[in-house]
């Protein structure tokens, strides 16, 4: 489990093929405190530390991780929001976050209101019932508060602010339109549609 409070954002350093990608990735976290086996989001994304070393840990991405996150993250250069799992105790800051990516959503646009940003998504249309306003939502890993939804034929519109400091401490503040994200929805709301039959 995770909060989308990203605490580090880390750097693909390396990329090899074996069957699965493996992924070395550059960090600032400590990493005597961080044990093999043990789960880390990259950019919502819950992958197991298999390596590592004094700055730098390594993943595997299955294929199956590949096909349903987006493109562009699992290359070397790539820059990821980092989190650790959620530890008993740990003050629970965003949501409740799996790090199971639910849909591959678009930036539709990106404008500046104020000091903010207002970034508009466009998620599949199948879940456009889990996604509510003042709802959690998360993107990239990063928990986020949902502004407005808007259900089209086929795919829900829906907004998010970002504050500077989370533009800042994110890979969130780089969007641009056209740029395709990973989206996980409240898992409270994962829930209730499947208890109440809706398809997803």
């Amino acid at each position: 489990m995770f909060t989308g409070i990203i605490t580090d954002i880390g750097t693909v350093r390396s990329v090899e093929q074996r069957g699965d990608l493996r992924l070395t990735i550059g960090t600032s976290y400590d990493l005597s405190t961080v044990d093999l086996g043990a789960s880390i989001a990259c950019s919502g994304a819950c992958l197991t530390v298999v390596d590592k070393g004094e700055d730098w840990f390594a993943v595997d991405v299955s294929r199956e991780s590949e096909s349903r996150t987006a493109p562009g993250l699992w290359v070397e250069g790539a820059r990821l929001n980092l989190e650790r799992a959620l530890r008993m105790g740990d003050e629970l800051g965003g949501h409740i976050v799996t790090g199971h990516v639910d849909a591959v959503a678009t930036v539709a646009s990106v404008a500046e209101v104020g000091g903010s940003s207002t970034v508009t998504i466009e998620a599949p249309r199948e879940l456009g019932r889990a996604i509510a306003a003042k709802g959690s939502i998360a993107l990239d890993g990063v928990s986020l508060t949902v502004n407005t939804v808007e259900d089209e034929s086929d795919r829900t519109r829906f907004t998010v602010n970002l504050i500077p400091h989370t533009a800042d401490k994110t890979t969130l503040g780089g969007l641009t339109s056209g740029r395709q994200v990973n989206l996980e929805i409240d898992v409270l709301a994962r829930y209730l549609q499947r208890m109440t039959g809706s398809k997803m």
